[in-house]
Formats: structure tokens, C-alpha cells, sequence
């Protein structure tokens, strides 16, 4: 029987919440995504504290390398799904601050 990795169990908790956020990112459910985002930093952040104290056999690594392929598939679909929308936002934010600017300099006409 295969111990179990701490390690491996991460990468594939990683790989579902990335999965989860490409099936959100697809429907244009955007409200979810930074929750999953937040759980995918934290699981990085475990990933670096444990990954040096831990030895994988052959298998795990096989399993490890596996993720990482499907976690960079996904997360370059859901970057390219996100990116449009944060240039949305940014253009809209600028024509806001504009629009701000111009009341202060001209008067408001509401």
C-alpha cells in the first residue's frame, strides 16, 4: 500500500480548484474566482513549505508531473478567459476617472 503524500494530495487540491475556476471562468461566473484564487495562494504557500521535507517515490512524481501539466493547461484558459474582462474593467475604470476629473474642472451637472 502507497503512503500517502501530503505533497501529491495538495497538487491535486490545486488542480480541482483551478479546474473549478475554469468551469466558473467558461459561464462568466466571476464572483466566485477570487475565493478559489485565495485557496489556490494558500495551497502554493503550503506546497513551498512542505515540498523540501518531503522525498516523492517514482509514482508520486509521475502523479506531481501529471497535475502540473493539467494545472498549466487550466490556468492558461482561465488567464485567457480573465484577461478581456480585467482590460473591461480597467478601460472603464480610466473613462470613470475621466468623467470625475471633468466634473471637478467643469462643475457637475447633476
Amino acid at each position: 500500500m502507497a503512503v500517502r503524500s501530503e505533497v501529491v494530495h495538495c497538487y491535486e487540491e490545486l488542480a480541482a480548484h483551478i479546474a473549478q475556476m475554469l468551469v466558473l471562468a467558461r459561464a462568466k461566473e466571476w464572483g466566485v474566482l477570487p475565493e478559489l484564487e485565495a485557496r489556490c495562494a494558500a495551497l502554493v504557500d503550503r506546497l513551498r513549505a512542505i515540498e523540501p521535507l518531503e522525498t516523492l517515490d517514482t509514482i508520486q512524481i509521475e502523479r506531481v508531473l501529471g497535475l502540473l501539466d493539467r494545472i498549466r493547461v487550466d490556468q492558461a484558459e482561465v488567464s485567457g478567459l480573465i484577461k478581456p474582462q480585467i482590460e473591461d474593467l480597467v478601460m472603464r475604470m480610466g473613462s470613470l476617472h475621466k468623467q470625475k476629473s471633468l466634473g471637478r474642472a467643469y462643475g457637475s451637472t447633476h
